[in-house]
């Protein structure tokens, strides 16, 4: 089944596109049979390169470049690191103040392959977080991470007590259903059994914000939450309150 991808803007030197969750940005150097997005849009728009990447599990705005001179362009604005890149994040907990800032270096983990953690030898990593949203059990932020080291807004909610809502890695949870969020009067059916609301991470590319490679503009284009993630909030801002 081929995949649908959704074009949020395109002109002649950029296309960006909002990113379904499950959706690799790159081929993957150990499974090349995984849909990824540079091959999906290449179909279209011929040769196309990347500028930056999402978590395979993580929805949004994600940008590439047509031509090689946009390309040289944008990555010399993410090494100035001019380009702003805004995520929604739904976090485990009540964040206890309504800003801050985690400026925490970030390194591989040393026993488990795939996971990083805070550390003083690793590299610098920048996140300005603002939070959107109180829940009882659960805070909606926003991350602006100035910095683009792996899993930064996962490590870095982590290490201020407050992971992903769902994140199996760094968090409690593989899933979030109803029933967490009803705490009180939930009924299922004898028969029945609950699927979950959403089953990968809460996290959400939700803008990004650069100079237009060619006109240098600054351009904001802006991702719409999945379904998953906005019944989830829907829920919350139903009976989780």
């Amino acid at each position: 089944m081929k995949t649908r991808v959704e074009v949020i803007y395109e002109d002649p030197f950029v296309v960006v596109v909002n990113k379904p969750a499950g959706v690799l940005s790159i081929p993957d150097r150990f499974d090349s049979g995984k849909p990824n997005l540079q091959a999906i849009l290449q179909e279209t728009y011929g040769k196309i390169w990347t500028v930056h990447r999402l978590d395979r599990e993580t929805s949004g705005v994600i940008l590439f470049a047509r031509t090689e001179d946009a390309h040289k362009n944008l990555n010399g604005q993410f090494e100035a690191r001019t380009v702003d890149k805004i995520y929604l994040a739904l976090t485990d907990g009540n964040i206890y103040n309504d800003e801050g800032v985690m400026d925490k270096s970030i390194a591989p983990h040393p026993s488990q392959a795939g996971k990083m953690m805070t550390s003083s030898h690793g590299k610098q990593a920048l996140t300005l977080y603002r939070v959107v949203e109180r829940f009882r059990s659960f805070t909606l932020a926003e991350a602006n991470i100035k910095t683009g080291r792996t899993h930064q807004v996962r490590v870095h909610f982590q290490s201020i007590g407050h992971p992903l809502a769902i994140d199996p890695l760094y968090g409690k949870r593989e899933a979030l259903s109803v029933s967490e969020i009803k705490v009180r009067n939930f009924n299922l059916g004898k028969f029945e059994e609950e699927k979950p609301l959403m089953n990968r991470v809460t996290l959400h590319a939700a803008k990004i914000s650069f100079d237009h490679p060619d006109t240098g503009v600054r351009m904001t284009v802006e991702a719409p939450l999945h379904k998953d993630f906005q019944a989830v909030l829907n829920q919350l801002r139903k009976w989780g309150k």
